[in-house]
Formats: structure tokens, C-alpha cells, sequence
């Protein structure tokens, strides 16, 4: 069985805002006040907690490791908090996995968002149901780029993972699929989309409505 695993931060949904929003409480209470910027650091924020803190605190000459690592589990609570008060889905995604679904193939998702945090969007969404799996970066030992977790979302969903095919937005999620020696899909209406040309993945993807049609291109 064949199936279409997403990356969720800035493939599904743009979490930007509220990713931003936790590390800004952070900063605030260490004493700086706001360092990042909707919109300007949209991509700063899909690469993670840990970057988001170590960026802003570079910006304020601040910088420390130490630092980073004690605050990440606040980041986490305050973003538990107020997960989905900015985040939305990209227009058109949940009808091209239902299209997808109709055409036979199993859909997962393979995140390296913490699976309780992933778990817990997915809900406040309303669409957790509508995939066959979540394997999100604590799921397994490791994490995105090791292609372990792809192959789980693809077994967990019902799908044989040599024959799966991954949609996302960034390098991590290209060499994941390089990995596993599967196609990848990457987006290019997310924060770095300008970039996606040019890490060669075997197809890009500008709007949802096309998705279908591309998976059956490559794996079809």
C-alpha cells in the first residue's frame, strides 16, 4: 500500500505565530522584552524552540546554551498554552488528503514537533482523525532527517514505507526522504519557499489543489 506522509510546521499549517508568541514570553521574562518578529521570523520559528531562543538572544548578545536549555521547557508550556490561537491550516490541504484518500493511498504525519504538541494541534484543528498516523520528533529514538521516523508514519498508517512519498518544507525534510529512498514533495507557499528550488526535490508543490495529481506522478 502507498502512502503520502506530511511534515506538519509550514506544511500543513503555518505555526508560526504561535511558536513565535511562546518564544517571546521567554524573552520577556528574562528581562529583553520581544526579540522576534512575526512575520520577518516565520522561519526562524518552523525550525524549532531551541532555534527561535538561540536567535534571539544572539540578537541581544546573550547567547548561551545554558540559557537555551533551561528556558525550552518554558517555551513548551507557554506554546501548550496557546497552541492554536494564530496557527491555521494552508487553504486547500485537508481536501487534497481526502482526495488522496479516496485514491487508495494511506496518509500519516511525521513531525519533529514533540507528538504530545503535534497530537494536541491536530485536535484543537479538529482533524487528528483524518490521518492513519503521528510520529512526532520524541516518538522514536530518533528523529527527522534519520528516516526512521518516516517509515513508521508510513507503517503506522498502513502503508509499505518503501513505497511512501513525503511532503514538506525544508532540508530536513528532503534529505528524510533521500534517506529513506523515497520522492519528496516540498511546498513552496510556506517561510522558505523561496529555497525549496534548490534543494532538488522531485517535485514542488505551489498549491494544494495539485497534490494529487503529482503523488500519482511519482508513486502512483
Amino acid at each position: 500500500m502507498r502512502s503520502v506522509i506530511f511534515d506538519l510546521d509550514g506544511t500543513l499549517a503555518d505555526t508560526s505565530g504561535d511558536l513565535l508568541n511562546a518564544a517571546n514570553a521567554c524573552f520577556r521574562q528574562m528581562g529583553y522584552g520581544d526579540l522576534l518578529e512575526h512575520g520577518r521570523d516565520a522561519g526562524i520559528a518552523l525550525r524549532g524552540g531551541r532555534m527561535m531562543l538561540s536567535e534571539g538572544l544572539r540578537r541581544v548578545d546573550a547567547f548561551d546554551q545554558a540559557t537555551v536549555d533551561s528556558y525550552y521547557a518554558v517555551l513548551l508550556e507557554a506554546y501548550r498554552g496557546a497552541i492554536a490561537e494564530h496557527s491555521y491550516l494552508y487553504d486547500g490541504a485537508m481536501d487534497a488528503v481526502e482526495t488522496l484518500k479516496t485514491k487508495g493511498y494511506r496518509v500519516g504525519i511525521c513531525t519533529n514537533k514533540p507528538e504530545a504538541l503535534a497530537h494536541q494541534l491536530m485536535t484543537e484543528f479538529g482533524v487528528l482523525t483524518q490521518f492513519g498516523s503521528l510520529v512526532g520528533a520524541d516518538t522514536l529514538p530518533v528523529r527527522k532527517p534519520d528516516p526512521a521516523p518516516l517509515r513508521e508514519a508510513a507503517r503506522l498508517a498502513g502503508g509499505d514505507p518503501a513505497h511512501c512519498l513525503l511532503v514538506g518544507d525544508s532540508d530536513t525534510d528532503r534529505n528524510t526522504a533521500k534517506a529513506a529512498g523515497v520522492p519528496s514533495i516540498l511546498v513552496t507557499f510556506g517561510p522558505s519557499g523561496e529555497d525549496m528550488a534548490a534543494l532538488s526535490p522531485e517535485a514542488l508543490l505551489h498549491r494544494y489543489p495539485d497534490l494529487p495529481d503529482m503523488v500519482d506522478d511519482l508513486i502512483g
